[in-house]
């Protein structure tokens, strides 16, 4: 059974959540953007090891963490989890998930109560200060290679890339998401000035019979 749970068309396009049971009874919710597949939550330990990996290479306490793209929720819930995180900045581009949010209708974050959490509406670059955080988490879309939106491919690239390292303080950590690893992008973050430690975690997760192949990028700044 499939029932949709919510549908908002906005200037991004239109959004929709779903929710199926499957046939073991399992819930599984469904995002869709302008009517293209763009997450669920069969499985979200990649997701939710942007946030882990990259606080565990974070430096210090009180840490001030920015998410880019709210999703299901399931990054922003891990980063709360953390010890050490004293601020969660995310920023989504689309208006309807932050209502969603406030409704509880997402199933990583069915709760915005905690008050170390500001959910902000707008392009996440926008929030890049210069030395305002101590890890950035990017999950904007796909990966540099499937995009949903076409406008976010300006952050997989060296300017966009650049300006999130910048955000962090020294030592900082930059993560990103990507459905498919990316050598590419491994590069262009390993060439960035100041930019150390860059690596690439391949996560495997198997779905309906299959092997996907999922990355974590990671970057820090250099002290």
């Amino acid at each position: 059974m499939r029932e949709e749970v919510g549908r908002v068309s906005g200037p991004h396009g239109e959004v929709a959540l779903w929710r199926r049971t499957d046939d073991d009874g399992t819930v599984v919710t469904e995002l869709v953007v302008d009517g293209v597949f763009a997450m669920d939550d069969v499985d979200t330990s990649t997701e939710r090891a942007l946030a882990t990996e990259a606080l565990a290479r974070a430096e210090g306490a009180e840490l001030a963490v920015l998410v880019g793209g709210l999703g299901l929720g399931w990054t922003a819930a891990a980063v709360l989890r953390s010890p050490g995180v004293a601020e969660v900045v995310v920023v989504e581009l689309e208006d309807a998930l932050l209502g969603w949010a406030a409704q509880g209708l997402l199933p990583g974050l069915p709760s915005t109560a905690d008050p170390r959490l500001d959910l902000v509406a707008g392009d996440v670059a926008a929030a890049f200060t210069p030395g305002r955080y101590d890890v950035v988490l990017l999950d904007v879309d796909n990966g540099p290679d499937f995009l949903v939106h076409g406008s976010n491919a300006g952050l997989y690239g060296t300017r966009g890339l650049a300006r999130a390292l910048a955000a962090l303080r020294p030592g900082g950590v930059l993560a990103i998401w990507s459905a498919d690893p990316s050598p590419a992008l491994l590069d262009r973050l390993a060439a960035l000035p100041g930019a150390v430690d860059a690596e690439q975690l391949v996560l495997p997760v198997e779905r309906e019979g299959r092997v996907f192949e999922y990355a974590v990028l990671l970057a820090r700044r250099a002290s």
